[in-house]
This record gives C-alpha cells, structure tokens and sequence, in this order.
C-alpha cells in the first residue's frame, strides 16, 4: 500500500506512538488527519507539520462525541482511506482491595477509549472505505492481549476484544470489501508515558512507529513488532510458561 498522498487519520496523535506514526507518515507524504484530547498538543503538532496535518481535538472516552465525530468524517475529510487506532490508556488496578466505587469511572474510561471507540471508528468508516479502490484499518494492539498481566486486567481485557474484533472484521472484508486491508498489531512494551517507571527492554516509538509503516506498506494484515512476535508461538507451544511470564509483570 503506498501511502504517500493518502490521507490517515490516528488517534492519540499528539503523544507517545501516535506522534512517531504522525512523524512518520508525512515524511512518506502522507497527510495525517490528528486526533487527540490535548489541545496544545495538536497546536505543537500543526507548529510543526503545518497543512500536512488536521487537528480533531476529540475525548474518545465520550461514546456520543465519538459517534458524531465519526459520522461526520468522510465529509470532512472525503480522501480519507486510512484509519490508525493508536489510542489508548491503562490503569493499574487492584480489585481484591480497591474499592470498587472508585474504579468504576476510571475503568469504563479505560473500556471507552481502548474498546469502544476502537470498534466506532472502525466500523462507522466502512460505508466510506466501501467506495474506495484501497483502504485500510489499523488496530493497534498488544502482547497484553495474548499473556495478560494482573496488575491491569481491564487493560487486557480491551486489547484481547481489540485482537478478536480486528481478525472478525477482516473476514468480513475479506469476504464482502476485499479491498480494505484490516490490521491487527502486535506490539511489544514500548517507551511511552504509559509505561513510564515500569519495565525493562522497551523500543522507542519511532521504532514501533517504523514496524508498522512498514507492514501496512507491505500489506500485512498482522504486524508483529519486536519481542511481541515471539508471543503467539510461545503459547501454541508452552502456554504456561507464557502466563508464568508475566503473572508478576
């Protein structure tokens, strides 16, 4: 898929892997369609990459402003045929002795922006992706979804929904809009604010960044980046020593 002159939208573009991939595509002339809640983080972003992005300031964790934002994209932005759903939070949460009063808010946000939005703008674009020669959908995933970690069930939990859902929809397109590449990615940890004083081992976001550029140029419908391709092997042939892994991570 070349994707110089294609317009691609990614959320969570203001920081972390949504700015690497911001960085990253218009460099290939790609002109990126900028989601993000912060609003001097889009200002930085429009600073710095002038025309070749537009700034959509947008809370994912509101499902009614979401629904209105999608439905209102292919008009705003009709030569849209690429969709990165990059956003994402994780909260390390304790259900054994939290209260679970508390955790509610901040896990349904978690829900919101992880799953829900995800599935949204994935398939509110498909009427849209439908009329065009080449589309693509791109979730971003991760490792998480394969071998979970206690410290963030909720987090795993969306990132396995996100992986069944992307492999579901491709076999719908698959059968019925062949020409809509859906891309499930895997990724390994990476070093962003979310995973800041956790972990050992993280690439960079301009290398995550680089991985998946490079698979959707290359048409894969599964991008496995870094360690994280090593994950679904090592569960089809030693499951428990994957959930050993990470059962303290």
């Amino acid at each position: 898929m070349n994707l110089s002159g294609r317009t691609v939208l990614v959320t969570g573009a203001t920081r972390g892997i949504g700015r690497a991939l911001t960085h990253r595509l218009t460099g290939l002339g790609a002109h990126v369609v900028a989601v993000g809640r912060d609003p001097g983080g889009l200002a930085e972003l429009t600073a710095a990459y002038s025309d070749r992005v537009s700034p959509e300031a947008l809370d994912l964790a509101d499902p009614d402003a979401v629904d209105a934002f999608a439905d209102r994209l292919p008009h705003r932005h009709p030569d849209l045929s690429v969709v990165v759903n990059n956003a994402g939070v994780q909260h390390l949460s304790d259900f054994v002795t939290g209260d679970p009063r508390e955790l509610r808010p901040v896990l349904r946000r978690e829900l919101a922006v992880n799953l829900d939005a995800v599935i949204t703008l994935s398939t509110a674009l498909l009427p849209h992706f439908r009329s065009l020669p080449s589309a693509a959908i791109v979730n971003i995933g991760s490792g998480l979804a394969v071998v979970p970690k206690p410290s963030a069930p909720v987090y795993c939990a969306t990132k396995a929904g996100v992986r069944t859902f992307t492999r579901a929809l491709r076999y719908q397109c698959e059968d019925a809009a062949p020409q809509i590449l859906v891309v499930d990615v895997l990724l390994p940890l990476v070093d962003t604010d979310m995973t800041a004083g956790r972990g050992r081992g993280k690439i960079s976001p301009a290398e995550t960044a680089d991985a998946i550029v490079d698979g959707i140029r290359r048409g894969r419908t599964e991008i496995r980046v870094g360690k994280a391709a090593l994950l679904p092997a090592l569960m089809r042939v030693a499951p428990s020593l994957g959930y050993r892994a990470l059962r303290h991570g």
